[in-house]
């Protein structure tokens, strides 16, 4: 809901544990809820909005009132929910090509006809060799200023600069390569070079809360 132009495909799995009027009708149900937590979410932002406006002094709350305001202008758009089997490698497929032709679609991604400078790519094929070098740690985590350090060493890549590098990492970011947080402040001077490692941090992290929900406390 923060990143402006958002689009969101609903996926529902688990489809081999339900009646097939069950899948339609738990379809239904989700994507209500989803129209109905947009609806709340527009009028409670509104709602902000005004008491700032309406406020005796509304000039201190100015950063506020830009900040909702900015929220408010960002369209979310939802598309209909995909149900799946993920036991079903036919579903699996179904759920790719539905996923690429929406990416297709230029009235839902108006720039993904867009022509990227080389040098988007010749960093990204950089990053890739970074990631597949023996020096490159399990957690993938590399420091900003080191990351453009090391790009800066190719001779191709030699005048590469930190702020073209920031606009390279949030491109690959939003592509899926690299996580790079630069919202937080404890994390913006770190790139997560491998994904999928996080991934596996936050499963076992739930699989660890989890586990301690379970035990009953003693007595």
């Amino acid at each position: 809901m923060r990143v402006p132009n958002s689009v969101v495909l609903p996926v529902g799995t688990h489809v081999d544990c339900c009646q097939e009027e069950e899948v339609e009708e738990k379809r239904h149900d989700i994507m209500t809820k989803i129209s109905a937590m947009l609806a709340e979410r527009k009028s409670n932002l509104a709602h902000f909005i005004n008491n700032l406006e309406g406020s005796e002094e509304p000039e201190f709350y100015v950063d506020q009132w830009e900040k909702l305001k900015e929220m408010e202008s960002c369209t979310l758009t939802i598309l209909d929910l995909v149900a799946v089997n993920c036991t079903n490698h036919h579903d699996i497929r179904k759920l790719e090509a539905t996923i690429l032709e929406h990416v297709k679609n230029e009235e839902l991604f108006p720039e993904v006809v867009r022509v990227l400078p080389p040098i988007y790519r010749q960093v990204e094929a950089a990053i890739i060799d970074i990631t597949q070098s023996e020096e490159m740690a399990n957690h993938g985590m590399m420091d900003l200023q080191y990351l453009l350090s090391k790009l800066s060493q190719c001779k191709h890549l030699a005048s590469l600069g930190r702020e073209l590098l920031q606009d390279i990492l949030r491109y690959l970011h939003r592509i899926g390569l690299v996580v790079w947080y630069e919202e937080i402040k404890h994390l913006e001077s770190t790139v997560f070079l491998q994904p999928t490692f996080l991934i596996t941090m936050f499963k076992v992290s739930v699989q660890i809360r989890m586990i301690f929900l379970q035990v009953p406390s003693s007595a």
